[in-house]
């Protein structure tokens, strides 16, 4: 398969107000694409579009917003996508939500919610666009998984659950799709420095004091820079790379969990020392403790 072409691409991108979606929209316009950018956030979104245009002046940006946990309008802006842009070379599925507690701390509506966001709507959106990536060729679709992707740490049923579901879905599209020279990428980043945390909901039977510990504790693993991560994606993507990996932070914990499938989560509770008290639950998309050798290193792709 043919390196992927960003030059003269119309890319859809959601979640793309902050963060890893907002830095993807960015280098998209960098690298010569028009943008299809959603989400719910109207003030973010108008920000990171009109910075674009700013920039790129030769670049089209188009916006929509979507609240992707309701299924009807997740429905009606594919459709009217699937319209207006006839030829979309790309989608990025990268919105996602966090749910902070264990499965008996949530509410199965709060826990349902997570699966709508982050599966159910990348399932609907590649759904309908899927004849348009069909229709383009060199087509290729992106979809963010996570680290808890890879694995599941206690207090992250809702979320590992949902991205798990991510990785099966992309793995088995892109058997599927190699016929049809669309390429398709799994992401998985490990500890990115986005909004997922703050925007994060907090289960029903979570104590208050419980969750702020442990999202003060975890914050501080938040290393990567979204624009590095972006760059990293969009490397793999041009590559054609079916699974990509950010940084040491996801690559440790995927390794662990393949030669230590049944056993991995007691290692990254306590680290090298036996006997550390065990942490609050963690945010989504960092490891319940990080790597004693892991500081600082630059985010790096896995084919």
């Amino acid at each position: 398969m043919q390196r992927f072409d960003f030059t003269g691409a119309t890319a859809v991108v959601t979640g793309a107000a902050s963060g890893i979606g907002a830095a993807l929209a960015q280098a998209l316009a960098r690298r010569g694409s028009d943008l299809v950018l959603l989400d719910r956030d109207a003030e973010r979104l108008d920000t990171v579009a009109t910075a674009i245009r700013a920039d790129h002046s030769d670049r089209r940006v188009h916006t929509y917003l979507v609240d992707l946990a309701d299924v009807t309008a997740t429905a009606q802006v594919a459709g009217e996508i699937g319209r207006r842009h006839p030829r979309v070379r790309l989608l990025a599925n990268n919105a996602g939500v966090g749910l902070g507690g264990r499965f008996d701390q949530v509410t199965l509506d709060e826990f349902n919610w997570v699966i709508d966001v982050n599966f159910r709507a990348v399932v609907q959106l590649t759904h309908a666009l899927l004849p348009t990536l069909k229709a383009e060729p060199g087509a290729h679709l992106v979809n963010i998984s996570s680290l808890f992707g890879l694995i599941a740490p206690a207090g992250q049923a809702a979320y590992s659950a949902s991205k798990f579901a991510v990785r099966g879905f992309t793995e088995a599209l892109r058997h599927e799709l190699v016929d049809d020279g669309i390429g398709v990428t799994s992401v998985h980043p490990g500890g990115i420095r986005t909004r997922i945390t703050e925007n994060a909901r907090i289960g029903s039977g979570v104590p208050l004091d419980e969750y702020a510990a442990g999202r003060a504790q975890f914050e501080k693993l938040l290393t990567i820079a979204p624009e590095r991560a972006a760059e990293v994606i969009l490397r793999g993507v041009e590559r054609r790379r079916g699974r990509v990996l950010i940084g040491w932070s996801a690559k440790l914990p995927d390794l662990l969990a393949r030669v230590m499938p049944a056993s991995y989560h007691r290692l990254l509770v306590t680290g090298p020392n036996r006997g550390v008290a065990r942490p609050a639950p963690p945010a989504p998309g960092v490891p319940a403790q990080r790597p004693a050798d892991a500081a600082g290193d630059p985010a790096r792709e896995v084919a």
